[in-house]
């Protein structure tokens, strides 16, 4: 047989399946409405390049820019409603675009006088806000549906009445000016911090993923993970799990992970025996680590880092061991999976060598190579960010330079312009940077397939900005209940209560905690989640002594559970659409895929080691990896029911015991737990060596 047919997953994005959208309904637009929408796009993205490369405006006007865009871009791409007409722009909606970017221009315009007049507000202020307000409600139910919407408004409600609720919960009492000054004309509102990572950092690697995917990463990763592990036991179903590791490293998205490498991934599985819904469950809990994933994480890490006042870096360094102990836990899970139902590789003439696939496109990890290089050396995200995607621009320009000359001439150029634009990056900023991209684009108008390459560029820009969408919006409106919160004090109330159950017990307190993110995710994304617990339950395991990064990144962790458990599991839909099945029925198996990942977040609460924080050392790190290893590894076993041989109820209880021993973090827990272990081990080899009996 031939080898497996990854050309529809390699020079681009893979086509999305028609039938699922990440949020909300697009709309198919032709014509002179689809130009105004790419042009919007473009405009969008080239905003943001222009911001990051050399910051010209105040940071309250580029985060009051960004949220025109967002808005505009919303109006003109999502309908009102389901019946809605999806193949044309209703009149009203281009209104409430023009209105939603010409108010955007509102701080640009006033910003001496709006300083001038701080803390008393105009009625023409108080007009322009609530209005911007409205429709950043409006944009985020069009969206991400009416869950968080209605969670906003209600902490609205509370900001505005909550002087009449009883005493243990009420307010001094604000008057309506105040609410709508602290929302619209400050920094703590729908403009705070979310609004402004979304405004620099996150945009740039959304914008960073998207050139990279089009530049054939998809194919690498893929080529990569069927040479490794398609032959194994089990083999498309660890190539699903290391692949979308793999893209999570330049993709902080889970769905969009899911439909991109479950593209080729879940038909894969299917092929060779794995159900539609163990196929669709396992890309969704591979994706979905994409968000811990370094050195491009979700959102929320850069949230995180800005909202802690560390280095990105830092956050980087503590989610790395959890990350690679996640995606260890779902290759346990498949492997443990594969050998209960008998399930084999993938025949060696269908498989592709890693090593060529790394000799043809290893020059594709050089952008990140360099992303990674400058956040650990000090650089800021958005410059170390800018680097790695004008890196990208000139390989993918640089690809189609080489089908006009030879391979040695165009090695030749195509370091040499490297060179240049990484040490001009270092020395004289972007201008020769620049210089060298306009050069490129210039020379695609002259050669075989230039124009084409010279869509991919645009196509990369306007996906980005696409992308940007859900991320941005969310973070503008979670900007209210972050307002309300800094108003009113409330957070304090709720901490209260984790202090009070914190005293007789942390693991109450993080028990408490965990229910709160997993019930907040049912309803919102995983950016308004950690926002929410963040604010109100972080600070109270701070307080109980959980060091600071743990505290956030514990409730970060189980904010991305939250994502795979049905009702509200986007990464199932989005595998379901794929695998032609159930999503609740794969919501529910990856959330007993990703069992055992449960304990890590815990582990690291006793062990600070896990995520490189407190005193640690080299030995204590290795000590608690192995031991989180053997934990995962027992809990999955005792999850799936086989470990070499098929386990009985009474091993499966005994193997989840040890495996919470070890988690435990009590005197003599580890002892017990790694001798129960060892007792297991040799059980299940006995087990597995005694001969059959009829």
């Amino acid at each position: 047989m031939a080898e497996l047919d990854l050309h529809a997953h390699g020079e681009g994005a893979a086509p999305l399946p028609s039938d699922f959208q990440e949020h909300g309904s697009q709309r198919k637009l032709g014509g002179a409405a689809l130009k105004v929408v790419l042009a919007a796009a473009l405009a969008f993205s080239t905003y943001q390049l222009i911001v990051a490369a050399f910051h010209p405006l105040s940071s309250l006007v580029i985060r009051s820019l960004h949220v025109g865009f967002l808005l505009m871009l919303t109006f003109l791409l999502y309908p009102a409603s389901k019946n809605s007409p999806g193949d044309r722009i209703a009149w009203y909606d281009w209104i409430l675009a023009g209105a939603g970017f010409a108010l955007a221009f509102y701080h640009w315009v006033f910003e001496a006088d709006l300083i001038q007049r701080a803390g008393d507000p105009s009625t023409t202020d108080l007009a322009v806000g609530v209005i911007v307000v409205a429709l950043v409600f409006e944009a985020s139910r069009r969206i991400m549906g009416m869950a968080l919407p209605i969670i906003c408004g209600a902490f609205l409600l509370y900001g505005l009445f909550g002087q009449y609720l009883p005493s243990f919960i009420a307010h001094r009492g604000y008057g309506f000016d105040q609410v709508v000054d602290q929302l619209f004309l400050g920094t703590e509102g729908i403009y705070g911090t979310p609004t402004m990572v979304s405004a620099t950092y996150i945009f740039l690697f959304i914008l960073f993923g998207a050139f990279l995917e089009h530049a054939g990463m998809i194919r690498l990763f893929n080529n990569v993970a069927l040479g490794l592990v398609g032959r194994a036991q089990g083999g498309p179903a660890k190539v699903a799990v290391i692949s979308s590791g793999l893209m999570g490293t330049i993709s902080g998205s889970g769905v969009a992970n899911v439909l991109t490498v479950g593209q080729f991934t879940i038909p894969l599985m299917k092929r060779f025996g794995y159900s539609g819904v163990f196929a669709g469950a396992v890309e969704a809990t591979a994706s979905m680590g994409g968000q811990i994933m370094p050195p491009v994480m979700g959102a929320v890490a850069f949230i995180m880092a800005e909202t802690l006042n560390v280095p990105y870096s830092d956050i980087v360094k503590a989610a790395v061991i959890p990350a690679v102990l996640y995606y260890f836990t779902a290759f346990a899970m498949v492997h443990l999976e594969a050998g209960r139902a008998k399930l084999t590789g993938i025949p060696k003439d269908q498989i592709p060598s890693a090593w060529r696939a790394l000799k043809a496109d290893w020059h594709l990890a050089l952008p990140l190579a360099a992303l990674v290089y400058m956040l650990f050396h000090g650089f800021t995200p958005m410059f170390a960010g800018l680097t790695g995607l004008a890196l990208t621009a000139i390989l993918i320009l640089g690809a189609a330079l080489a089908a006009r000359m030879s391979q040695t001439a165009f090695r030749y150029v195509f370091w040499i312009a490297t060179g240049i634009a990484a040490s001009a990056f270092l020395q004289w900023g972007i201008y020769p940077v620049l210089a060298i991209i306009a050069a490129f684009c210039i020379a695609c108008f002259f050669i075989n397939g230039g124009r084409e390459t010279l869509t991919t560029l645009r196509d990369s820009l306007v996906e980005g900005a696409k992308q940007g969408l859900v991320v941005g919006m969310a973070c503008a409106v979670v900007g209210v209940i972050i307002g309300v919160l800094t108003l009113t004090g409330a957070a304090s109330t709720f901490a209260g209560f984790i202090l009070e159950v914190g005293e007789k017990s942390l693991f109450l307190s993080l028990i408490l905690t965990m229910i709160a993110c997993l019930v907040l995710g049912t309803g919102i994304p995983t950016i308004p989640n950690y926002i929410i617990t963040a604010a109100i339950a972080a600070p109270a395991l701070l307080k109980l002594g959980v060091p600071l990064i743990i505290s956030h990144m514990f409730v970060f962790y189980f904010g991305i559970m939250a994502d795979l458990t049905p009702p509200v599991a986007l990464a199932a839909f989005a595998a379901a659409s794929i695998a032609k099945d159930d999503p609740d029925k794969i919501g529910w198996k990856a959330t007993q895929i990703a069992v055992a990942g449960y304990v890590v977040p815990f582990m690291a609460v006793y062990s600070p080691e896990l995520m490189l924080q407190g005193d640690w050392t080299v030995l204590s790190v290795v000590y608690v990896v192995f031991k989180a290893c053997v934990a995962v590894w027992l809990w999955a076993a005792g999850t799936v029911g086989f470990f070499t041989t098929p386990l009985k109820g009474r091993e499966r209880v005994f193997v989840i015991a040890a495996a919470c021993l070890l988690v435990a973090a009590v005197p003599l827990t580890d002892e017990i737990g790694f001798a129960m272990a060892a007792l297991f081990a040799g059980w299940s080899y006995w087990q597995k060596r005694r001969p059959a009996v009829a």
